[in-house]
């Protein structure tokens, strides 16, 4: 399975949602058949390493998130990727936005669906906010993921 996450920068919730869920790959052994990546849609952040509360929520999980490097969503993503996990309704209509098809548009899902089906919540973007705010994003996102790989741990 390979997975992308979006977000607007690319540098707090995609970010995190990747380093969780490398951490779960490696973690339970998945590493030969799940890849994961992050992207996002605006250009200010591209080549930054994740935002410093985010390494830092991260750390204090086990987590290293230091090396990932921000990069923006592009239209081969699809191709490369069986599903692709958006944070917010922004996120959501810049990848449909970018669908070459039908097939593209059926790979595009809010992360929050994994928790609420159907509902498409969105997970705030902390930017603005304190520690906290990463935390309870990274919190979220952790129980998301749980959601993602229980299908592959029942195999």
């Amino acid at each position: 399975m390979k997975i992308l996450f979006v977000c607007l920068g690319n540098i707090c919730r995609s970010p995190m949602a990747e380093g969780i869920l490398l951490d779960r790959i490696a973690k339970y052994g998945l590493q030969d058949s799940w890849s994961v990546d992050s992207a996002g849609f605006e250009p200010f952040h591209n080549g930054d390493p994740p935002d410093n509360r985010a390494i830092h929520v991260a750390a204090k999980m086990g987590i290293d998130i230091k090396s990932l490097r921000a990069r923006l969503f592009h239209h081969d993503d699809f191709a490369a990727f069986d599903k692709i996990f958006v944070m917010d309704h922004k996120n959501y209509r810049d990848v449909i936005g970018r669908a070459r098809s039908l097939d593209d548009q059926n790979k595009v899902d809010y992360i929050m669906n994994l928790l609420e089906t159907g509902l498409n919540k969105t997970v705030t973007d902390p930017w603005y906010g304190d520690i906290r705010d990463f935390e309870k994003v990274y919190l979220i996102l952790e129980k998301a993921i749980e959601v993602l790989l229980k299908p592959t741990m029942k195999a």
